[in-house]
């Protein structure tokens, strides 16, 4: 015999913030535009911060904006290093200048092929870039 769950305050709760940021399912490029509102406003709110009180509502709502771009616009694969590459160009970095890999012999073996970028490099990498880690494991 199952507990009965009370969904009445959930559905309040869910047509106030609905009423009020218009977020919910994205389906469209308009409903896209008022999620990223929503999350840039967070951002700026300082919710990207773990300890933030509303950081699992900035992370839902990215995983909404992140599920419809991944629906909509795909990403083609590149590899690691190619985007290392790219960042480093639109950053103007050169191998000394990445101390979140380490030494310039180590992002060189990177680059090369010879090393792979480990577990820790991704999580610098991507913090320090703004991007998901994610556009590291393409390999």
């Amino acid at each position: 015999m199952s507990a009965e769950f009370a969904l009445e305050p959930i559905f309040n709760a869910w047509d106030s913030f609905h009423k009020t940021t218009h977020v919910g399912h994205i389906a469209d490029d308009h409903d896209y535009d008022e999620a990223t509102r929503v999350a840039d406003a967070l951002v700026d709110d300082g919710a990207m911060d773990s300890s933030h009180p509303q950081h699992s509502l900035f992370m839902t709502i990215a995983d909404l904006i992140y599920a419809f771009d991944q629906r909509n616009y795909p990403m083609p694969h590149i590899p690691a290093t190619q985007m290392l590459r790219f960042l480093m160009d639109q950053h103007g970095l050169k191998q000394t200048q990445l101390p979140e890999i380490g030494k310039q012999s180590v992002v060189s073996e990177i680059l090369a092929g010879k090393r792979a970028l480990t577990v820790s490099h991704i999580a610098r990498l991507s913090k320090r870039f703004s991007v998901s880690p994610a556009a590291f494991f393409n390999d």
